[in-house]
């Protein structure tokens, strides 16, 4: 059956199947809330495709990682795999639980998530019923925590994303990761294009959603000359040269006006930054040679580029 289940969900576009025990993770953990009876926590992880984030590293085409990478994936790919795999488990006479993120929905009242229009999410709903999803991932043997929080995987890096299904079927497990992908290497930090991620590896939310949607001049093509001419001069440079902090309410003021390229649908927001931190953590585990899916071509073949903003200075747009 456990052969039956990865067979399935390959066909169904998942990268990697884990298998977790429940016995791996503490009794209060939102696995038994959800599932009292759960014998086994199946992960399924799904690349963001490395040519998705290429329009956005050479600066030509934005669109694509968060249509294909981000919204397609997390909102048609993944929900139809889970549905899949847990039709198969059931046609058993077992129970499955699908598990997928809930993007609007967040326990901490002062937080956002940089992928949504904050303006659409619940906040400060009580996480007890809500998975810890970078643990279940790590439990289910998909990959290491790294310094920023995210995902590495040894085939993708953070190029990943990842839902479950919570079972009472007993399944053999995958053994945990036991590499070291994360070396503190801190290029992730240093890549992000507002000072969103603190020496510690903390990210600011607020910080992240206003420069994950594009506020860095230097890194966006689409921002006109007179983008944020309601502020004073000396504020309006600081936004546009990455150097402005935010709170969360100067943050959504300027969420508002930053509107230079059309979001998406499902309450995401475009992608601006291109999770230039994933980029540079991925730059840096493949030059190190420790991802185990090669490809032809590195992924960065030339210098990172980077846009004058002589325009905003004058409001004018440079011929």
């Amino acid at each position: 059956m456990r052969d039956k289940i990865i067979e399935l969900a390959k066909k169904c576009d998942a990268d990697l199947v884990g298998f977790a025990p429940a016995d791996r993770f503490e009794k209060n953990d939102a696995i038994f809330r959800l599932f009292p009876e759960v014998k086994t926590v199946i992960g399924l992880g799904f690349r963001v495709l490395r040519g998705i984030y290429r329009g956005v590293e050479e600066g030509t085409t934005y669109y694509q990682y968060t249509t294909m990478g981000v919204e397609n994936l997390e909102e048609t790919v993944m929900p139809m795999a889970l549905l899949r795999v847990a039709g198969l488990i059931e046609s058993e006479g077992y129970l499955a639980l699908p598990q997928r993120r809930s993007p609007l929905i967040l326990s901490e009242t002062g937080e956002t998530n940089p992928e949504m229009q904050y303006s659409d999410i619940y906040r400060g709903v009580t996480a007890e019923t809500q998975l810890d999803f970078l643990d279940c991932a790590v439990k289910c043997g998909l990959g290491e925590r790294s310094k920023i929080g995210t995902l590495l995987t040894p085939e993708y890096g953070p190029f990943i994303r990842y839902c479950f299904i919570l079972t009472d079927m007993e399944l053999a497990l995958t053994p945990l990761f036991e590499g070291t992908l994360c070396d503190g290497c801190d290029e992730c930090i240093k890549a992000c294009h507002g000072g969103a991620i603190d020496k510690d590896g903390k990210l600011d939310t607020w910080q992240c959603a206003v420069y994950y949607s594009g506020a860095n001049g230097k890194k966006n093509p689409f921002m006109p000359p007179e983008a944020f001419a309601s502020y004073p001069h000396d504020r309006k440079m600081e936004i546009i040269n990455g150097l402005a902090h935010f709170d969360a309410e100067s943050a959504k003021e300027a969420l508002e006006n930053i509107y230079f390229y059309p979001p998406a649908k499902h309450y995401y927001r475009t992608s601006i930054c291109g999770r230039a931190c994933d980029r540079a953590c991925y730059i840096h585990l493949e030059a190190k040679g420790v991802l185990t899916k090669k490809f032809n071509h590195p992924f960065r073949e030339k210098p990172d580029w980077e846009l004058s903003t002589k325009q905003y200075q004058t409001g004018k747009r440079e011929d």
